[in-house]
């Protein structure tokens, strides 16, 4: 009888389990989901598509919008690109961060193309910017920080919008 009333238990834990897997993970401090999340990338392609504006698509996922268009070289794997940015969450509008918080003599970051050590959307994102140009890099969280946010100031199931002017690409040797 205690074999049957235990096993009874097992099965609910394991239904319950398969169940709970099945929904929608929310972050505990946020509430924030992957559902909601997209919900507001759509609404915020479309309002940029209604607005007239030309909202492209990379290979990988990350949306763009050329804001200042420039005949200048694009980067490739070995370049040293200079450039200003702004990171905006989508959801609220809220600055994470800027070229200027790290770098009070000019306000400039360099990033060397290649580099594997910032989030995928941003590395994928750098490859249609030309020099001379701004672009906003639309990255969903999938590119970014996911289901898990950074651990700072970016939460889970955030978009991340980078308004980025590429100043200058140095031509690898």
């Amino acid at each position: 009888m205690k074999e049957k009333t235990l096993f009874k238990i097992v099965i609910a834990i394991v239904a319950a389990f398969a169940f709970v897997s099945c929904l929608d993970p929310v972050d505990p401090y946020s509430g924030r989901t992957e559902a909601l999340e997209l919900a507001e990338l759509s609404v915020y392609i479309d309002t940029l598509h209604n607005r007239g504006l030309d909202v492209d698509t990379t290979n990988l996922g990350v949306y763009y919008v050329v804001s200042q268009a420039s005949d200048g070289p694009y980067p490739v794997a070995g370049d040293t690109c200079v450039l200003k940015y702004e990171g905006f969450l989508l959801s609220n509008g809220a600055i994470f961060d800027a070229s200027a918080y790290h770098n009070s003599t000019d306000s400039t970051y360099t990033y060397l193309m290649g580099d594997t050590q910032v989030i995928p959307g941003w590395a994928d994102g750098m490859k249609v910017i030309n020099e001379g140009s701004v672009v906003y890099l639309i990255i969903p969280s999938s590119l970014a920080y996911g289901s898990l946010g950074n651990n700072y100031n970016i939460g889970a199931y955030q978009t991340l919008i980078f308004k980025i002017d590429m100043i200058d690409i140095k031509q690898a040797n």
